[in-house]
């Protein structure tokens, strides 16, 4: 499974929001940071906030803050609504038939694979990639960036 440069971008953005959180982050910064469109950035950002992870402040001394503590924001909670599609294969989308459905063991496989790996996210919050020394080292990246 591959996740998106949606989904890619909305964690990025909510991991530094997570680092800055004594203060509201401008679009722009995160944009020329991470080397983003920021065009692109926007729609992301308006995602997650109608999604409830940020919130955003228009005008002057504006931005955008967490709207959650990080403890509260588990990463299987963000990728399920980010991804548009997490069916694996044709056989998973709705609507679509496949010859070998009812003798091929691979939809089972594949969706206990996909069940797996969300579960290993659901057990993970923001809070779990903000702590130290993951903390300081994303710090330090950041810095070094800018």
């Amino acid at each position: 499974m591959r996740l998106t440069l949606h989904t890619d971008y909305a964690l990025r953005v909510l991991l530094y929001l997570g680092l800055n959180q004594e203060r509201r982050v401008a679009i722009h910064e995160i944009a020329t940071l991470y080397r983003i469109s920021e065009n692109h950035l926007v729609k992301i950002v308006h995602r997650l906030g109608q999604g409830g992870f940020v919130t955003t402040t228009r005008g002057r001394g504006g931005g955008l803050t967490l709207a959650r503590p990080p403890a509260e924001i588990r990463l299987g909670d963000l990728v399920r609504f980010t991804e548009e599609d997490m069916a694996l294969v044709a056989c998973f989308q709705t609507g679509q038939s496949c010859l070998l459905t009812g003798a091929c063991r691979l939809q089972t496989l594949l969706g206990s694979a996909l069940d797996a790996f969300m579960a290993v996210l659901d057990a993970q919050t923001l809070e779990d990639l903000l702590k130290p020394p993951e903390r300081a080292a994303l710090m330090e990246r950041l810095q070094s960036n800018t």
